[in-house]
């Protein structure tokens, strides 16, 4: 058997739709989730301990299990290439076997040494609190990281099922998947709240709260797992058969790529708890980053599935020589789309922070010096957008073309530029600053892997791409900035509430976005006038 086992490839645009609509779907129940959470807990001791106690299971869920990390990548990259179908099944049951087994034990690990972890993590968790919050705040985290020690197992699986699935042109269950895991903890923590209100955030309560967090959390990952599980038996592509058949090409070749990409991965870990230890000196700053990057996340998961999800398998198929010249106008098309969609955004996000804050997360135990606190957060935090998704996609085009130790080595880069700023900014700009300091790290690394690959593939077409990227950088700002007078003149004359805060966001936002238009529509850039006659045709058909 050979072609004929193939599946009608699908069109990017129909792709991209899939994609798109689960994904939305997804980070729709991920904020849910946050606002369960904040409303629980607020910034207090189960959300300060499941700060520490979730940087390794989130590190692994997130970048190794999730869509577009290095699981997901390697294994799309080399069976993107594979003709015939029917070889799918043995090449993943033993890259699951290999793989499984070495996850498995670093879970035992982490069982065993939770205490240790989180004196590292929590090395400065007794600045500004009292002996009591500290010391359970410490063994709430202990309790979470031995419950929810199995995602590092479990994450692995589902990254190289994703990666299975979406080289099997099925996109639907990796995009929507992330909801079976925010339901959990919305269903979990909901109850908790039904019984026990306002006190659900004492003191008292935080280890039976601590514990239910972690559970819902677990179950979520066990029923992602699941689903994937059953959905790839269905289609022929692997079982839970355990086979270790090092002896196939196409084995070798995804262990090749996936271990340094590991590797890259894991080396931001190292920046993640450098972060987290010159946090854990700031009250409040660790679980104040986690509701932050949710709030960035939503836009940057959306547009990061909708961009990345379906040009990966085509970068794949251009390394050759003879199809660099189409592989750098896709790299030139993926940065562009991701100025159009980030920069405004972003600019939008820092202008509007604290009414957004207010709106998704300023109830029950989150109260209003906690919405001040976040709002700083988040403008650092979402000045980087642009560069967080830029760089993904350059390093994606590494792997499309089987190079995993570029990656890694500017990841070994970027440790020092990461501790460097850490230090240089938390003390003066505080938790802001330690946001900051990620921010510089992206644009260092983004510019690093352009230089890199302007190299490697004869020159990039920077006539195509630097222009453009700057005009709507200049048209984001400009929207930007007017928002934020508008927003300013608002918060002077009317006073806030649910419903002001919900006609300030979709107003101002909306003049924001129109602004951007007016501008950005001016730079004859391609790839926007394309986006602006499909809204017309749909707005026609409506």
């Amino acid at each position: 058997m050979t072609s004929s086992n193939q599946q009608p490839k699908k069109s990017l645009v129909s792709i991209a739709r899939v994609v798109a609509i689960a994904t939305l779907l997804s980070k729709v129940a991920g904020l849910v989730r946050q606002v369960i959470v904040s409303a629980a807990f607020g910034l207090g001791t189960v959300a300060t301990a499941y700060g520490y106690s979730n940087i390794i299971p989130s590190f692994f869920f997130i970048l190794l299990g999730g869509i577009n990390g290095p699981f997901h990548s390697s294994v799309t990259s080399v069976l993107s290439r594979q003709k015939d179908r029917n070889k799918i099944a043995p090449i993943i049951e033993s890259v699951t076997t290999i793989v499984g087994t070495v996850l498995i034990s670093l879970s035992i690990l982490l069982i065993i040494f939770a205490g240790q972890f989180i004196d590292i993590f929590a090395h400065g968790l007794k600045t500004g609190l009292d002996l009591q919050q500290a010391t359970t705040t410490r063994n709430v985290a202990i309790e979470q990281l031995q419950i929810m020690a199995f995602m590092t197992f479990l994450a692995g699986l589902i990254g190289i099922g994703f990666g299975t699935l979406n080289a099997g042109d099925m996109y639907w269950l990796p995009s929507i998947s992330p909801l079976i895991s925010s339901l959990t903890v919305i269903i979990g923590v909901g109850v908790f709240i039904l019984q026990y209100g306002d006190k659900s955030n004492l003191i008292e309560n935080a280890h039976l709260g601590g514990q239910v967090l972690a559970w819902s959390t677990l179950a979520g990952a066990i029923l992602q797992w699941v689903v994937q599980v059953i959905v790839q038996r269905q289609a022929g592509l692997g079982t839970l058969r355990l086979r270790f058949n090092l002896q196939l090409q196409e084995v070798r070749e995804v262990l090749r790529i996936m271990l340094p990409a590991i590797l890259s991965s894991s080396m931001l870990s190292i920046n993640l708890i450098t972060d987290i230890t010159f946090a854990s000196n700031i009250p409040k700053a660790v679980p104040g980053f986690n509701a932050a990057a949710l709030l960035v996340q939503t836009p940057l998961g959306i547009v990061s599935n909708f961009i990345l999800v379906p040009l990966m398998p085509v970068l794949s198929r251009l390394t050759e020589p003879s199809n660099w010249p189409e592989l750098k106008d896709r790299i030139r098309q993926g940065l562009i789309l991701t100025g159009i969609t980030m920069m405004p955004i972003s600019a939008l996000i820092i202008a509007l922070s604290l009414p957004l804050v207010k709106l998704t997360l300023e109830r029950g135990a989150f109260k209003a010096d906690d919405s001040q606190f976040l709002a700083s957060i988040l403008i650092a935090s979402a000045s980087g957008m642009f560069f967080s998704l830029g760089r993904d996609i350059l390093v994606r085009v590494f792997y499309a073309l089987g190079d995993g130790n570029t990656p890694f080595k500017v990841s070994i880069v970027s440790i020092f530029v990461n501790f460097t700023l850490d230090f240089l900014l938390w003390q003066p700009l505080g938790a802001p600053g330690i946001s900051l300091a990620t921010v510089g790290v992206m644009i260092t690394t983004f510019i690093i892997f352009l230089v890199i690959l302007n190299k490697r593939l004869n020159g990039l077409p920077w006539t195509e791409l630097g222009p453009p990227l700057f005009g709507i950088f200049g048209a984001s700002s400009i929207a930007g900035f007017i928002t934020w007078l508008l927003g300013y003149a608002w918060q002077q004359f009317v006073p806030s509430n649910f419903f002001t805060l919900i006609l300030q966001l979709v107003i101002l936002g909306s003049i924001g976005l129109g602004i951007f238009g007016l501008i950005a529509t001016q730079l004859a850039i391609p790839e926007l006038d394309i986006l602006v006659d499909r809204l017309k045709q749909k707005f026609k058909k409506a």
